[in-house]
């Protein structure tokens, strides 16, 4: 027995050194860690780690008020935001061990002005009542002085009755509407104003000395109040209470992390209500169905309720305090400087688990060009992780990695709207082509063909890349998945077939992709109808998509092209796009200006439709294109052909399978070598190829590089203020691939000044990611993904030519992706942080 009972306290004792040695490693895991985001101005706030109940670490990080230069205590007093929900709960448990109501009373039994059968009290401490937030509506219908008080959030439901989310216990939506209503069923039943009865209830038996609600109506502010704040600029501004703070429940009741303990400890006791009572509201709330969420009367449960938690955040704090039932243990973070990292880091530290802190690093002394069209200036750029946190006079923080700009211009990364450098990812993940240029996000699916959503996920979690990718659905792929092989796609679509078309491209709309792209002037989409493309163009538009159009015709019958997406996007009311947008055909030069003008107009009636363009006056793309009426062995077209559409000496193969020596000749060279006219060459190489492709399908047989277009027109669709910049490029053939950026840099800001530096940024980023859609890209600000071109305007170069089309460009410097450097001194620095992005 006695060697039974030694064994027991040796067991003890080792269990007690052990937990106490775990919890002095979790208190030096967090100091360490919050003194590393204090350092570099991520974390200014209070922390207090307890075992048991009892204290194992404290420690306050910084100011309570920037105006006084106040630092902040363990007993200042932090707005606690959503946190405040866990005190307004118990004011309602109190008040039902009380009598003085029950959980699944009707709301409107104690508030019966409230316009909505069948919610309960027990609804709006679950966030299960399908009331929607109360912030739209505030903005709508209150003015902005008025200061918003709990009353006026009712009343405003009573006047306006907005529409549930869903239906009374049907699902878990997190709701503040419901915390904002509590406090009202608590003065109702009370007779007290929340603030008394709180004081009276909660802080003073608990001895909570620096714990009460405070809003904008009860005055002057408690002299241990904290105030928030944020940086702007590499300064620290007020972001503490405005107009939506007279209200009290979703928030706004303050208290100390040394006070928080005690509050935390007394729920293990009867000393508010009785264990019974507080057991309730760490039960997970049951739904219509019999399913189950993780969330009680104010408290978030996790781990099978071992875990209870909640997190705050409103103006300038972040707060959160964690219960480890089993360990005992408890965390509480309080924040007042707009971070939150704090409530990431420290819950894994308390549970024992990996964690990252996050990095920051500067890039100093550069011409920053934002991407919103305005002037440059002198500054420094703060980035944590993938993300731009400040922007201003900044000096390196200790331990921080400086890239030193020396003057240089900074710029948001390049955006490529039109883009086929996908096809070679799988084999150059570094993107060479892209980042040498300084692109950073890639926007692919291009002229009705790409790949289906699922399929481009799969191949990014296979092979990372170093750029970024946003896909649109191309109507081509439709129609091979819903009408055959290529084939049967020269014909119209059958009623079936377009429904099936249109299903598809719900589901891709559903996953992510960006819209629908065309390429219309291509066979396997050419012989579609306007009515067939208008329907599909309106699932778009269902999900918020948009329509990006090869059009039909860039030459013959180019007005008719330009009415066609004019006309989808006035009835399928969807922003619409055209694609590398141009006049290829000579007895039509200078239509740019009438094609400027329709655009305008279609703009002015409200049809949102844009372009983006390519600075070079020839374009790359099939022998068959320059056959506008598909008569491939008809003499008189492919005299037309070299005649009128294309320069026959300035056009050259790109690639032709039958006869490979012929890559690189020019449509002229060619006919010389085989003692022909251009034209009878360019009949001869479309048979031939149609022959290779009979016994090589899906091989890409041939391509070509047609000279078309005139330097005047281009100059105009550039100049376009609706017009951004594009490569339409891959890794082989056209120079675009490697150059189009840098080529805008060079000859038309620098050497014609067509564009200002400011213009052609924007044209590259900012408006670039407005036509695409894509949010928190193409600008340099705070909150914004760290993409970013780092480079020397006056020597930035295009080097690509035809005959060297693989050259790289010159004078960028260094280029991030996501925060990443991935591209330095000219060379791919192995880095592949791109991601796949989703409207």
């Amino acid at each position: 027995m006695k060697n039974n009972r030694f064994l027991l306290l040796a067991a003890f004792l080792f269990t007690t050194i052990f937990c106490a040695a775990q919890t002095a490693k979790t208190a030096q895991t967090l100091d360490s860690a919050l003194t590393y985001l204090h350092q570099r101005q991520l974390f200014n706030g209070t922390a207090l780690v307890a075992d048991n109940g009892k204290v194992v670490y404290k420690k306050a990080f910084g100011t309570a008020n920037i105006a006084t230069g106040e630092p902040l205590k363990t007993t200042s007093a932090f707005n606690l935001a959503s946190v405040s929900k866990q005190f307004v709960a118990m004011t309602l448990m109190m008040l039902k061990e009380q009598g003085k109501l029950n959980y699944d009373d009707e709301v409107r039994q104690y508030l019966p002005e409230f316009p909505y059968e069948k919610i309960t009290v027990r609804h709006l401490l679950t966030h299960t009542s399908g009331l929607p937030e109360y912030f739209d509506p505030v903005m709508k219908y209150l003015h902005s002085t008025d200061t918003v008080e709990n009353t006026h959030i009712l009343q405003l439901l009573v006047d306006h009755k907005p529409s549930l989310d869903f239906q009374p216990g049907e699902r878990w939506q997190y709701c503040n509407t419901g915390y904002v209503l509590l406090p009202l069923i608590v003065e109702k039943v009370s007779g007290q104003p929340f603030e008394q009865f709180f004081q009276q209830k909660i802080a003073g038996p608990l001895g909570l000395k620096d714990t009460y609600v405070y809003h904008l109506r009860l005055g002057d502010s408690p002299k241990n109040r904290v105030y928030g704040f944020h940086r702007f600029e590499g300064s620290t501004v007020p972001d503490d209470l405005g107009r939506f703070d007279g209200l009290d429940g979703d928030g706004n009741a303050y208290s100390s992390v040394e006070d928080l303990l005690k509050w935390e400890q007394s729920l293990l006791t009867e000393k508010l209500v009785t264990k019974a009572t507080m057991q309730e509201a760490f039960n997970p709330v049951k739904l219509n169905d019999g399913t189950t969420h993780g969330y009680g009367f104010g408290w978030g449960i996790d781990d099978d309720g071992n875990t209870l938690s909640h997190t705050g955040g409103w103006a300038g704090f972040r707060t959160i305090i964690v219960r480890v039932l089993d360990k005992k243990q408890t965390l509480i973070l309080l924040g007042n400087d707009a971070n939150h990292y704090h409530l990431i880091v420290g819950p894994k530290i308390l549970k024992g688990e990996t964690f990252e802190l996050p990095k920051t690093q500067l890039i100093r002394n550069v011409r920053l060009v934002d991407g919103t069209g305005l002037p440059a200036r002198m500054a420094s750029v703060r980035l944590v992780n993938d993300r731009i946190r400040e922007i201003g006079e900044l000096q390196p923080l200790p331990g921080e990695p400086v890239t030193e700009g020396n003057g240089l211009v900074l710029a948001p990364g390049f955006i490529d709207s039109h883009s086929h450098h996908d096809w070679s990812l799988a084999d150059q993940p570094d993107a060479i082509a892209c980042v040498s240029q300084g692109i950073t996000t890639i926007v692919v699916g291009q002229d009705g063909g790409g790949s289906l959503m699922d399929t481009i996920e799969a191949s990014f979690k296979k092979q990372p890349v170093a750029v970024n990718l946003a896909s649109y659905t191309g109507h081509t792929t439709l129609r091979r998945m819903a009408m055959g092989g290529m084939g049967a796609l020269f014909r119209q679509a059958t009623p079936e077939e377009l429904e099936k078309m249109k299903t598809l491209l719900d589901e891709e709309m559903k996953k992510g992709s960006f819209g629908l792209s065309t390429g219309l002037e291509y066979e396997s989409a050419f012989y579609s109808n306007r009515e067939e493309v208008l329907e599909l163009a309106k699932v778009a538009a269902k999900h918020e998509g948009r329509y990006i159009s090869h059009i039909r015709s860039e030459d013959t019958e180019l007005e008719n092209a330009v009415d066609e997406i004019i006309s989808i996007g006035r009835e399928a009311k969807l922003p619409v796009q055209v694609s590398h947008i141009k006049v290829s055909i000579k007895s039509k030069w200078g239509y740019s200006r009438w094609v400027i003008n329709e655009l305008q107009k279609a703009r002015a009636e409200g049809i949102d439709i844009t372009a983006d363009c390519y600075p070079y006056d020839f374009w790359q793309s099939t022998l068959r294109v320059m056959f506008p009426k598909r008569d491939y062995d008809n003499p008189a077209s492919a005299q037309y052909a070299v005649t009128d559409l294309v320069d026959p000496a300035g056009s050259y193969l790109v690639r032709f399978a039958p006869q490979p020596e012929y890559a690189g000749k020019s449509l002229t060279e060619i006919a010389a070598l085989r003692s022909e006219t251009p034209a009878q060459s360019l009949l001869w190489l479309v048979a031939e190829a149609s022959k290779y492709e009979e016994t090589h399908a899906g091989e890409n047989v041939e391509g070509v590089m047609g000279k078309a277009m005139s330097e005047e027109d281009v100059r105009n669709f550039l100049a376009w203020p609706h017009t951004n910049i594009c490569s339409d490029g891959s890794t082989g053939g056209h120079p675009r691939g490697y150059g189009a950026f840098t080529r805008v840099l060079a000859r038309y800001v620098r050497e014609q000044k067509l564009l200002t530096l400011e213009q052609a940024i924007h044209k590259m980023t900012g408006l670039t990611a407005e036509h695409v859609g894509l949010k928190y890209r193409g600008l340099i600000a705070p909150g914004h993904y760290a993409d970013l071109v780092l480079f020397n305007p006056d020597t930035v170069q295009d080097n690509a030519v035809i005959g060297n089309n693989r050259a790289l460009s010159t004078g960028i410097e260094a280029v991030w992706v996501n925060g990443e450097i991935v591209y330095r001194n000219g060379k791919a620095e192995g880095r592949l942080p791109g991601r796949l992005l989703k409207r």
